[in-house]
């Protein structure tokens, strides 16, 4: 090749691969308000400060962590609709612990209604298993949610089970079974670091293996724990940026699978039911102090 044509070869490989950058949308979090962080405070306090959060999207909770979902039949789904088009937010997730992974069926009719398309559940049953008595136990729950399945794919709903503590489902060789035995089931993963070893490469490894099964990230670490009352800056410790758990590594791990589903900045505050600060407006702002924290780490990978 003479020199000539080196130039030109190279000059449009440079191009070339300008282009494909170009073309390759940065990474960054999708965003979801978990409506339980302002407590019980009014539904329309919490679909006003959704756009403040860098959120468009909304997971409405129930009484004891929060009551927007009680709040959403007293109101009347028609007056919630509107207030939502007013501030041009939308409802993503109903979590519902409250009823469990069976008991769904009115509940996949009113999220099909606002177009949310997760309900986070937990996964309750024997618990304290280990190797294979775990892997029957979480397979036999796999059966049993398959007629759940069936109709939560007639509403184009997914089930979606957190890893939550003193579950059935709650560590990571037992969320790998949930997703072995219901392939092609319409059932996702909430991964919450809370409830499990602060170790952020262990993190990392299973954010990889649950790949585009994950549907929710719960931004929560352990910090000093959410099970007695303790002073709040100890208690906010919980959030991205407060405790010490490095988030960079799950960052970088949710951009190698290229992540699109929702993430969620969490704590739980003690008691339930309260807003994690006194206000909603420093309620927004704590959430938008992690949310920054979250960012920054995201233009550094």
């Amino acid at each position: 090749m003479n020199r000539r044509r080196f130039l030109q070869t190279s000059t449009a490989s440079l191009a070339f691969a300008g282009v494909a950058r170009a073309q390759t949308p940065a990474f960054k979090l999708n965003y979801i308000l978990g409506s339980a962080m302002y407590g019980e405070l009014p539904l329309e306090t919490v679909i006003t400060e959704t756009p403040k959060t860098g959120a468009s999207l909304l997971d409405v909770w129930p009484r004891k962590h929060g009551s927007q979902r009680e709040q959403m039949d007293e109101l009347g789904h028609d007056k919630v609709k509107a207030l939502l088009d007013q501030h041009n937010v939308n409802i993503g997730c109903f979590t519902r612990y409250d009823l469990g992974p069976f008991n769904l069926t009115e509940e996949f009719a009113i999220a099909q209604k606002f177009g949310a398309k997760l309900i986070v559940t937990g996964a309750k049953g024997p618990k304290g298993l280990q190797g294979p008595e775990l892997k029957t136990a979480v397979k036999i729950f796999s059966e049993e949610l398959k007629p759940h399945f069936a109709k939560a794919a007639e509403h184009d709903i997914a089930i979606v089970i957190e890893n939550h503590g003193n579950n059935l489902v709650e560590s990571p060789d037992s969320i790998r079974w949930l997703l072995e035995f219901t392939q092609d089931q319409p059932l996702g993963i909430e991964l919450a670091p809370y409830h499990l070893p602060q170790d952020p490469a262990l993190l990392a490894g299973l954010i990889k293996d649950l790949g585009n099964r994950m549907k929710m990230f719960l931004a929560w670490q352990y910090g000093k724990g959410c099970m007695k009352p303790m002073p709040k800056d100890e208690e906010l410790q919980q959030m991205p940026g407060r405790g010490p758990l490095d988030f960079k590594p799950l960052l970088q791990a949710l951009k190698d699978i290229q992540y699109t589903g929702y993430t969620q900045i969490f704590m739980h505050p003690t008691p339930r039911g309260i807003p994690i600060l006194p206000t909603a407006e420093a309620t927004t702002q704590e959430i938008n102090q992690s949310r920054t924290y979250l960012d920054n780490l995201v233009s550094q990978l």
